[in-house]
């Protein structure tokens, strides 16, 4: 198996995983793979690319995920995401909004495997990085056993590196996408079926997944990875826990305060280029989640760094509640 051991990721999370969310996740976890949000291929080509595609050094180990269905398009798209610097491609075939499903991309792809397969032939003969493919394991009323077995057999056949599978099905018709990612059945059974038979391919499971512990309890039925979606945004913490428990490193506490200055460094640089502090913070809301001080530091980023104006000096005022609330615990 050549695909790097990414044995966590965090998933790609439209309007969530932006630039400014994963410098924030990689102060904790130095070896989690951290993905984008999805990009669809024309706004690669086409956009301002800068804007969709520039990101951070530090942030690597980094993925970009592409949308599309044109494998011409998305070869182009991933040879530019490759001249960005990404360390791997992947592929949008879970998404299952209105929108995606209009462009003809997304899950709906999930019932034409054969093109799928066409589109990562067309990347993998653009770029030398990795492409990989992040599907689910049906749409509406497909048999989850042929067809994500026939998806799956089809990238790998056409180079695919790796494929993620969200463990539930897309209902595209009569399902919100907000809906999509909770009223489905989850199915792990069906990934890990997936992978004791492909087992010489890299099998990653998502959907649903709310701890670290489960993480680890989905590595021991012998998946080669875990991806975390809303566990890991909204409880950014817990990442900080990831190097020792997923990587062998040495345990170390966080050093919230190194953190903290950190990002009020990278939000002045955000401010300095034109951009806003609420940009940065939104997505820091949830890092001391169950820590004394969690209610006071939301309470300040939420109302203060939305202010016009608003400068790094927030964040550090609101950590300064944190430590005098924890402070106090441990008095």
């Amino acid at each position: 198996m050549t695909y790097p051991p990414h044995r966590l990721a965090v998933a790609p999370m439209m309007d969530w995983t932006d630039r400014h969310c994963r410098f924030f996740h990689r102060l904790m976890t130095r070896r989690a793979l951290l993905y984008t949000e999805m990009v669809v291929a024309d706004a690669a080509i086409h956009g301002a690319r800068a804007r969709l595609l520039g990101f951070d050094a530090v942030e690597h180990p980094v993925a970009l995920q592409l949308g599309g269905s044109e494998p011409a398009k998305l070869a182009e798209a991933a040879a530019i995401g490759e001249g960005f610097g990404y360390g791997e491609i992947n592929l949008n075939v879970g998404c299952p909004s209105d929108r995606v499903q209009s462009g003809t991309f997304g899950a709906c792809l999930m019932r034409t495997p054969d093109l799928v397969a066409e589109c990562v032939a067309a990347m993998k003969g653009r770029v030398s990085v990795p492409v990989t493919v992040k599907c689910r394991i049906g749409v509406d009323e497909q048999d989850v056993e042929a067809a994500l077995d026939r998806l799956a057999d089809a990238v790998f056949a056409a180079g695919a590196d790796a494929l993620w599978v969200h463990a539930r099905k897309a209902w595209l018709e009569g399902l919100s996408p907000k809906e999509n990612r909770d009223i489905p059945p989850l199915d792990y059974d069906r990934v890990y079926r997936l992978k004791a038979r492909l087992s010489g391919r890299f099998v990653g499971i998502n959907g649903g997944i709310r701890t670290l512990d489960e993480a680890e309890a989905h590595l021991a039925r012998g998946v080669d990875g875990v991806m975390l979606g809303r566990a890991a945004y909204h409880e950014p913490g817990l990442l900080a826990e990831v190097d020792a428990r997923f990587y062998g490193e040495p345990e170390r506490a966080p050093d919230w305060a190194d953190i903290i200055e950190r990002m009020a460094e990278y939000s002045a640089r955000h401010i300095a280029a034109g951009g806003r502090l609420a940009h940065v913070t939104r997505h820091m809301t949830g890092l001391f989640h169950g820590l004394a001080g969690a209610r006071r530091w939301r309470q300040v980023l939420s109302t203060e760094a939305t202010k016009p104006g608003a400068g790094p000096e927030v964040l550090r005022a609101a950590f300064a509640h944190v430590r005098l609330d924890q402070g106090r615990d441990a008095a």
